[in-house]
C-alpha cells in the first residue's frame, strides 16, 4: 500500500495487475488501482479536480486532468472516507502513476492541493 497525508487529507492506494483485461502479446497491460481519501482535518472538504502523471516505460509520459474522480466530486466531513477504483493501461510491463487532487475547504472556500503518492504499476512476474 502507498500512503501520504497532505493538508490533513490522507490518500491510500493499492494496485493490482488485471490479467483478465491484459493482452501481453499485443503490449497491452491493464492495472486497477483502489484509492481511499480520508479527511483527517477539522473542516468539510470537497474534491474538485484531479491531475495524473502516468509513466509507462515503453511509451511517453501521459498527463490526465479532469473534474472530480469517477464522475463524482465527493464531499468529505471530518473523519469521513471516500473510496473508489479506476484503471490504467500501459504498453509495457512497468510504470507508475502520481499526481494530486485539488480540493476546497467548504467553510473558508480555500482551495488547496493534496498529493497522491507515487505508486508502481508492475506485472507481478517482473518483480522476481
Amino acid at each position: 500500500m502507498f500512503k501520504i497525508t497532505t493538508n490533513n487529507i490522507e490518500i491510500s492506494v493499492q494496485t493490482k495487475y488485471f490479467w483478465q483485461q491484459s493482452i501481453p502479446k499485443e503490449n497491452h497491460y491493464f492495472f486497477v488501482y483502489y484509492i481511499t481519501i480520508e479527511n483527517k482535518g477539522d473542516y468539510t472538504v470537497q474534491l474538485l479536480k484531479r491531475h495524473w502523471e502516468i509513466f509507462d516505460s515503453g511509451n511517453e509520459t501521459r498527463f490526465v486532468d479532469g473534474e472530480g474522480v469517477v464522475g463524482e466530486m465527493p464531499i468529505l466531513e471530518p473523519n469521513q472516507k471516500f473510496t473508489y477504483n479506476s484503471g490504467c493501461n500501459l504498453v509495457s510491463e512497468i510504470g507508475y502513476m502520481k499526481g494530486h487532487y485539488e480540493m476546497q475547504e467548504l467553510v473558508t472556500n480555500k482551495i488547496f492541493k493534496v498529493q497522491i503518492p507515487k505508486f508502481d504499476l508492475v506485472v507481478p512476474a517482473k518483480l522476481n
